[in-house]
């Protein structure tokens, strides 16, 4: 039986278990790592293996992230504007209205990627991998798809092909 006074602390405790896990925007690059909502602009996070990482509203503006594994990683409403994603994997990850404007994503590895919605503005897809990727609703515009192989696994997008793949 539970004493009147031991009530504040199990309520405290149902509190704590209750709220949502803070990021750990400090912790090191890792697979699985949490930074959701974390501000990692110009991050030097080439070759960083951040496979199923949940990086949801997180910034990487001019981040570095060449060579980069991203595979499975959740960055919904992500911002990689201006950063330097040029080999990196980014296999299956979900990238749902994520901002990718300006980005460098040359060789980039999108293979079943979760596109939709997302803004590539000026990115540079240019020989980018994007079989089974979902575009729908994407901002292409500007987008330099040179080489690209496209969503549907077949196509390569002919040289100088800019906002679609020719």
């Amino acid at each position: 039986m539970r004493t009147p006074s031991s009530l504040p602390t199990l309520i405290a405790g149902l509190v704590l278990l209750a709220s949502p896990a803070m990021a750990g925007c400090t912790d090191p690059p890792a697979p699985g790592v949490e930074w959701r909502r974390c501000l990692l602009e110009a991050s030097e996070l080439a070759g960083a293996d951040l496979s199923r990482a949940l990086l949801r509203d997180a910034s990487f503006q001019r981040a570095t992230l060449t060579g980069a594994k991203l595979v499975e990683a959740d960055a919904i409403e992500a911002r990689f504007v201006s950063a330097d994603l040029s080999g990196a994997d980014l296999s299956r990850a979900v990238l749902r209205s994520a901002d990718l404007t300006r980005a460098n994503l040359q060789r980039a590895v999108l293979v079943g990627a979760d596109l939709r919605r997302a803004t590539l503005f000026r990115a540079d897809l240019t020989e980018a991998d994007l079989t089974g990727a979902n575009v729908a609703g994407a901002n292409l515009s500007g987008a330099m798809l040179g080489g690209a192989r496209w969503t549907d696994g077949r196509r390569v997008c002919a040289a100088g092909s800019v906002g679609n793949c020719q």
